[in-house]
């Protein structure tokens, strides 16, 4: 059974959600304030992470990053905080998706559930990515450079599997954003995975500015590049 921890102060929402997803066979495990939701973060393993943004005492961008000190669990902000600077900042923050106030019941279920697929994709781990210097250890989701590790974020992390696993393949960003997010909202465009692929290869390329690993097909997309390294 997956276990999904819910951070939410709305009773109403806590009522409606917590209902709908347990109707779906999830165990949940609620807070209102962030001291309570800190203290079961504490004492509990969790498959997903749902965050309200305003919180009575704090805000849901200082949790994700308490838990992005220790863990890469799939993390969902749900908020009525729609400018697009809140959504770039939940997603650098190390947020998987970005769900805004009001919403269809069907979209947030089916947005938990590809979350939850993707975690148990990105964690069958009977083999390591190894390739053009990086090694990314799928069981520990431990990422290295020329054996020194790599600190990503959760996104880029997810980001650079997907490259590794189709090696000298082009992705479209259209593809990209399909595979990584499952959904084709406005604020998740090309833009937004222009800047995720510029961070992430400011931590493997040997020189950002002429990358080699990541490199960019004209009209076309991004492809993961070994055959022009002599299948390094």
């Amino acid at each position: 059974m997956k276990r999904i921890f819910f951070v939410e102060d709305d009773l109403g929402l806590i009522s409606g959600l917590s209902f709908a997803m347990k109707k779906q066979g999830y165990e949940i495990d609620i807070a209102r304030t962030s001291l309570e939701a800190k203290k079961l973060w504490r004492d509990a393993e969790y498959d997903l992470v749902i965050l309200d943004v305003s919180l009575p005492d704090g805000s849901g961008y200082d949790l994700c990053r308490e838990i992005r000190k220790t863990s890469k669990v799939p993390i969902m902000f749900l908020t009525a905080a729609d400018e697009e600077t809140d959504i770039i900042m939940g997603l650098d923050l190390g947020g998987d998706d970005y769900i805004t106030k009001p919403f269809k019941l069907a979209v947030f279920l089916s947005r938990v559930n590809a979350l939850l697929r993707r975690s148990d994709n990105f964690n069958q781990e009977d083999t390591e990515l190894k390739s053009n210097g990086i090694k990314v250890q799928l069981l520990k989701q431990e990422v290295s450079k020329n054996e020194e590790l790599l600190d990503l974020t959760a996104n880029e992390y997810k980001l650079l599997c997907l490259f590794m696993e189709n090696p000298d393949i082009v992705l479209s960003p259209e593809q990209i954003l399909s595979r990584l997010w499952d959904c084709d909202e406005n604020y998740i465009d090309s833009n937004t995975l222009t800047v995720y692929i510029r961070r992430l290869r400011t931590k493997i390329e040997d020189d950002p500015g002429k990358p080699d690993k990541i490199v960019t097909v004209r009209r076309m997309g991004y492809k993961w590049n070994t055959v022009d390294r002599g299948g390094k």
